[in-house]
């Protein structure tokens, strides 16, 4: 089984791997703080390159913030459409994705730029500039951005071998990220229901714990799995707060001047986030520790 999980890997994550292995190995007999140390690093470095495309994507908005003229002849929400475009193509190309993979990213990225165009039209928040690649009030390059949550979440399966004691029935996921999803919509015009959707999404996941693995050779780690959802929703709010500082777009409360984006974003990510995992688990089916999907 560890053999199939590594297969999947594409050839640059199995250099990671290997490297991983090579040092762990190592330093095995080096005691234990300074294995548990090197074993932190790799978990580090494997969650950066997770992020890759997300991390490239920020750093488009900062660059083009920072440095783009203003008076160029390409728009810079173009400029930054063209060189999205432009990553995913290398990306592929360089077989650092795999085509399996990217049909969840695309399916995301539509879900998101759906959800973009509405929340737009609404006045949820809004974009400045102008250009010939939108829709509606929304350039295409945010769709980019929601693919970029869906390429961490088919990485981190990969990287870590993800495992999973008492997954919920993917049925049942399913209802509730497309619950999650409608209520995006809904709540412009119907009772605001997050924090129902919330308490099922506690309900639905509590006793699910994941299991995972900086390397096939190592033993397996383990949290509760809600703490996992938490955590990537707060870095995705981190990264919220570096695109409106970058004026990628802007929320109402910011049209004076740039402010943090308000801590209650983190359930409504948190929620988002959700639709992403069920997303993966239907490429990615989750496993048990024996091997066995579920």
């Amino acid at each position: 089984m560890a053999e199939r999980s590594r297969r999947a890997f594409t050839p640059l994550e199995e250099r990671i791997d290997a490297w991983a292995h090579d040092r762990l190995e190592r330093l095995s007999s080096g005691g234990r703080m300074r294995t548990a140390l090197l074993e932190f690093v790799v978990f580090v470095l494997k969650q950066a390159w997770a992020c890759v495309f997300g991390a490239a994507m920020l750093a488009l908005l900062v660059a083009a913030r920072l440095w783009y003229p203003d008076d160029a002849a390409l728009a810079r929400s173009d400029a930054l459409v063209l060189a999205a475009v432009g990553i995913q193509a290398l990306m592929l190309a360089f077989r650092l994705e795999s085509g399996r993979e990217l049909w969840v990213i695309l399916l995301f990225h539509v879900v998101g730029t759906v959800m973009e165009i509405f929340k737009t039209a609404v006045g949820s928040w809004q974009y400045g500039g102008e250009g010939l690649l939108w829709i509606g009030g929304v350039p295409l390059y945010t769709g980019f951005m929601y693919a970029a949550v869906g390429s961490y979440m088919v990485r981190v399966f990969r990287l870590f071998d993800l495992r999973f004691d008492r997954y919920p029935p993917r049925w049942a996921t399913a209802i509730l990220a497309t619950a999650i999803y409608v209520n995006f919509f809904a709540h412009h015009y119907l009772p605001d229901a997050r924090w129902v959707l919330l308490a099922l999404v506690v309900l639905l996941y509590l006793r699910c714990t994941m299991h995972f693995r900086n390397h096939r050779a190592r033993g397996w780690r383990r949290m509760p799995i809600l703490a996992a959802f938490a955590g990537v929703a707060f870095f995705i709010w981190v990264a919220e707060n570096i695109g409106t500082a970058a004026g990628a777009w802007i929320y109402p409360s910011q049209t004076d001047g740039w402010e943090l984006v308000s801590a209650a974003k983190l359930v409504s990510w948190f929620l988002l986030m959700i639709i992403s995992v069920v997303l993966v688990t239907f490429v990615y089916r989750p496993r048990g520790r024996d091997g066995a999907a579920r």
